[in-house]
């Protein structure tokens, strides 16, 4: 991390400001490795390789550090060639393209795919992550000047409240083991008037849909299984099964992203227009996210408007989209903080 970047950092138990507490090894205007130190309540914070550390660095969230330094590119624009992730990122948003002199607050960035885009803007960002997977992000962004990476808790985040003019948290929440505490941990750190955008999966209301979402069969056995030895049995998995539900899509036209919900695979042929090799990667990759992660808690819609009326956001929008459901909304100009 860069020392001008201490700025945007806080303590996250008493919220006192943090310096440097020794430097063990540097490279030009970056720690490498050393400590942080909290002015306030004396406690040390790790920097390990470049990122400041504020969790332990193997949590919970194992399996998304393992998949996305297995894959630490593979859901990157840069990478595909195409603009999914940037089409996604503007149109959840609804933020413009010039963000400069603005500060962008991301939490869970896994390998970093809104992160390249984020940066696309001209703003400075923040980027947290509870896993491991921060490495990747860094490996793949972490020379910007203007983006700080940060390992950290999203129920006791390391930055500065009343601050950031956007907050993105996109494909976090359902990851979370309380939704509702996720949730409304993150508006505080919003300056007056700063804009959220969140998405949540999607919990149906309809028995029949619910049923056939056999990934909830299996994760009871899945989850309790390496990342190491549940990868090698999903790869297994879409070797078998990718070449029958390829044969179903080329025979009725219908996207193999329809069957997924059945046989609990994730397929994307028909749906994007990527290259054979990169829709397979991104069947292996999703495949494996949805049947090792922890947690798995989507919501309905009317539990999402619950949370942003909690939350009492300004000019809300909540609507299904890409991955679920999508909710934006503004905190009040006048807070009382």
């Amino acid at each position: 991390m860069r020392k001008a970047h201490l700025e945007y950092l806080r303590c996250p138990h008493c919220r006192g400001r943090l310096g440097i507490h020794q430097v063990d090894e540097s490279v030009g205007d970056k720690i490498k490795e050393g400590t942080l130190l909290c002015t306030g309540c004396t406690e040390v914070y790790q920097i390990i390789r470049f990122i400041p550390r504020f969790v332990p660095i193997n949590n919970y969230a194992a399996s998304f550090g393992f998949e996305w330094n297995k894959h630490p590119k593979t859901l990157l624009d840069s990478y595909t060639g195409l603009k999914i992730t940037e089409e996604r990122f503007f149109n959840e948003t609804k933020w413009e393209r010039n963000l400069q002199n603005e500060t962008i607050l991301e939490i869970g960035s896994g390998a970093g795919r809104y992160t390249e885009i984020a940066l696309q803007t001209g703003a400075f960002i923040v980027s947290i992550d509870y896993s491991n997977a921060v490495e990747a992000n860094y490996a793949a962004h972490g020379d910007n000047e203007n983006l700080l990476i940060v390992q950290g808790d999203i129920y006791k985040l390391p930055v500065r409240r009343d601050f950031f003019d956007k907050l993105l948290c996109i494909g976090v929440l359902q990851h979370t083991p309380d939704v509702r505490g996720a949730f409304l941990s993150l508006p505080p750190f919003l300056k007056p008037g700063g804009r959220l955008t969140i998405d949540v999966y999607c919990k149906f209301n309809k028995w029949y849909k619910d049923l056939l979402m056999t990934k909830y069969y299996i994760r009871p056995v899945t989850t309790r299984l390496s990342p190491e030895a549940l990868y090698r049995l999903c790869e297994k998995y879409v070797n078998f099964l990718y070449p029958i539900t390829g044969l179903f899509h080329k025979l009725t036209g219908i996207s193999s992203r329809k069957l997924s919900l059945i046989f609990s695979m994730a397929d994307y042929r028909g749906v994007y227009d990527l290259s054979e090799k990169v829709l397979k990667e991104w069947a292996l990759l999703d495949t494996f996210d949805f049947l090792s992660a922890a947690y798995d808690n989507p919501l309905n819609i009317d539990e999402v408007r619950a949370l942003f009326k909690v939350a009492e956001l300004e000019d809300v929008e909540i609507h299904y989209g890409y991955n679920g459901i999508e909710g934006r909304g503004k905190r009040k100009a006048s807070t009382g903080h």
